[in-house]
């Protein structure tokens, strides 16, 4: 009977040592997803500072392309407006060197010498 009471005590001390085996494994367990769930509140803040600092810059980017678009526009109805006062400045040189031109040849033409007076 003695040998059943060893077996049975050894039985005993194994399955002892098995169940602190086992809850050092679970503490270890427990200690990694307690580290995780701190990780993962991390990256759920960074997420969501990262989402409302995306929403700002969209929002910026949207009203200075607005803004671009109008300098855009009023540059080219700007330059459209130069280029027309340009080509009504041309033509009135061009007219005016015309007229100019005529001015001259007709006061060479009828104008006293200074011989004739």
């Amino acid at each position: 009977m003695t040998q059943q009471g060893a077996a049975l005590q050894s039985y005993n001390n194994e399955l002892v040592k098995c169940i602190e085996d086992l809850c050092l494994k679970r503490d270890e367990l427990n200690k990694q997803i307690r580290l995780e769930e701190e990780e993962k509140t991390k990256l759920q803040n960074d997420i969501r500072m990262l989402t409302e600092r995306l929403a700002r810059i969209n929002e910026s980017l949207a009203r200075k392309m607005a803004s671009k678009n109008e300098f855009d526009k009023t540059i080219a109805e700007t330059e459209a407006a130069y280029m027309k006062i340009l080509e009504s400045s041309q033509t009135l040189l061009n007219v005016l060197r015309k007229e100019a031109g005529n001015l001259s040849k007709a006061t060479e033409s009828k104008g006293p010498t200074l011989k004739d007076s």
